[in-house]
């Protein structure tokens, strides 16, 4: 029997290269390209299994998703359990709200949180590190946060990755 706090993890190759997928016994934990920035942190405890149900679940997501489906994420993996501080999971709700082929931006995200804080303003560089450091890349799309000017800037799974997606949901052309 596997323990409670089992992490298992393996491979997804998709049109844009290698994806490594992580999940425990009943929620998806990470999902990053093969060598990206913030790539996972101790990989060594984890068990390669390729019929845990969550990373099955995903890789059939993640197969209709590069095949152009425009199914919305929440519903269809959920529970997510991304690992952060209190700051940065606030700002990977923020992420989940932004649809299928649209884009915000760091400045936006901040503003809502110093709403929400009842401050004046909130630092879009800090909003900006939170979502270069989120664990659940694609499904927690922080591929389509871009800068007020327009300006397709910071992925850690590298900008040609951030321009693929969204030329693959349609944002650009």
């Amino acid at each position: 029997m596997m323990p409670d706090n089992a992490i298992f993890y393996n491979n997804y190759e998709s049109p844009l290269g290698s994806i490594t997928a992580a999940a425990s016994n009943d929620a998806l934990v990470g999902l990053w390209f093969d060598g990206q920035k913030y790539f996972i942190a101790n990989k060594t405890q984890w068990q390669k299994e390729p019929t845990n149900i969550v990373l099955t679940q995903l890789k059939q997501w993640l197969s209709d998703y590069f095949a152009g489906s425009s199914d919305p994420f929440p519903g269809k993996l959920e529970p997510l359990n991304s690992i952060g501080s209190k700051f940065r999971q606030e700002v990977w709700t923020e992420l989940l709200q932004i649809e299928y082929a649209k884009t915000s931006t760091y400045g936006a995200i901040a503003s809502k949180l110093a709403n929400r804080r009842n401050i004046k303003r909130f630092s879009a560089q800090a909003v900006g590190g939170a979502v270069g450091h989120n664990p659940i890349s694609i499904i927690i799309p922080c591929h389509r946060v871009i800068g007020a000017n327009g300006s397709l800037t910071g992925y850690a799974g590298g900008i040609n990755k951030k321009i693929a997606l969204l030329k693959l949901e349609g944002v650009l052309q």
